[in-house]
């Protein structure tokens, strides 16, 4: 191999992206719209849940326990409803997601039972959402009932022991305040870079096939690993450029924490990068359309990534088989860094497993990219 060859196909290259405004878009706008889109669009926090209420009764209690929903920052009460028909019509038209009905003898069968029944409708369509609005609304109403029972105890002259034999203090490790924009950031950094480099990479065979100067290019004496080390170290070189990118974006403007090392960051996104771009320059040896080309290196690198790496559903909760199907899906391991650097920050010793297993992908992917490239018109 001589370094020579792979320097002129390099500049050849080079030229080629700053000629081509479709390059430079997607090496330049592509991070900056993926991380301000997922960031802000993406988020696992469920909040303010629209709350309409019937309340049959209308006494103190039933108020004073619908002003505990109010109070509630999960809560967003949108209005009362008078008949159940009104209610159905409110989850229907998705103006609440969830309707609390308290019936006309609340306060009656609390006086006489010592017990009251409040009913929750819940719209689940979208079931995470209709779960947590329940495991909330379960929350407000014990809160309210032991008030509840201990003013009723204290009234009567009596006292309640609420010490309980065992005691859970939960401390949270690594994502102290719970925000899933601190795990969801890392996984958009693999999306990122899967998508930047298949993509620039699905270009550069299929571009000398359209525009007929393959045979030009047949014709020089370079070599295949020469020629795709010359077309692949410029995207390189941009891919690295959009990891600080999306590396400062996410510690400078949504706040993530990084308490990895910027070495780790920078060698683990090396490996990962080669393996997009070698999947990309791949696709574009076997496809001689740009916009073919680009769509199967999309379908091999950006959907993976996407739904079997852990940035959209835990892996642990995949069945069986889609789990031991991960284990062929690069970015699972990435991802796997990026958290373990952004939260953790783990040291070199508890990565070595992915990052062994990274590095195995990414020689595997430039041996077999290295031989796809063949010297002829058929």
């Amino acid at each position: 191999m001589r370094w020579r060859r792979v320097q002129a196909i390099l500049v050849k290259e080079s030229l080629q992206i700053v000629r081509d405004p479709r390059s430079l878009m997607i090496a330049l706008l592509i991070p900056l719209l993926q991380m301000f889109l997922l960031g802000y669009g993406i988020s696992l926090d469920v909040k303010q849940i629209p709350l309409c209420a019937y309340d049959r009764e209308g006494s103190a209690a039933s108020q004073d326990l619908l002003h505990r929903f109010e109070a509630s920052p999960y809560f967003s009460l949108q209005g009362h409803a008078t008949t159940y028909a009104e209610v159905g019509h409110k989850l229907d038209d998705g103006s609440c997601s969830i309707a609390i009905v308290i019936p006309a003898d609340f306060t009656k069968t609390m006086n006489d039972t010592g017990r009251g029944v409040v009913q929750a409708l819940l719209d689940a369509t979208d079931t995470n959402a209709a779960s947590l609005a329940a495991g909330y609304a379960s929350a407000v109403v014990a809160g309210y009932s032991s008030d509840v029972q201990l003013n009723s105890i204290e009234r009567r002259g009596g006292h309640i022991a609420t010490q309980t034999p065992i005691e859970v203090r939960a401390r949270v490790w690594f994502n102290e305040d719970l925000v899933s924009r601190n795990f969801i950031i890392p996984g958009v950094v693999a999306l990122v870079m899967a998508i930047v480099g298949s993509q620039l990479s699905s270009l550069t065979i299929a571009r000398e096939w359209e525009r007929g100067t393959m045979e030009l290019l047949i014709s020089t004496p370079i070599k295949p690993l020469e020629l795709m080390l010359g077309k692949l170290l410029p995207y390189f070189c941009i891919g690295m450029v959009d990891a600080g990118i999306c590396l400062a974006l996410a510690v400078f403007w949504f706040k993530v924490p990084f308490h990895g090392t910027l070495a780790a960051m920078l060698v683990t996104t090396g490996l990962f990068l080669t393996v997009v771009l070698c999947i990309g320059y791949y696709v574009s040896v076997s496809i001689r359309s740009q916009v073919g080309a680009s769509q199967v290196a999309l379908l091999l690198t950006m959907l993976p990534t996407t739904l079997l790496s852990g940035f959209s559903f835990p892996i642990d909760q995949m069945p069986r088989a889609v789990q031991m199907v991960t284990y062929l899906i690069s970015g699972r391991y990435y991802v796997t860094i990026l958290k373990s650097l952004f939260l953790k920050g783990s040291p070199w010793t508890d990565l070595l497993v992915p990052i062994a297993c990274l590095a195995a992908y990414a020689a595997a992917m430039t041996l077999l990219a290295s031989r796809a490239f063949r010297k002829t018109l058929d």
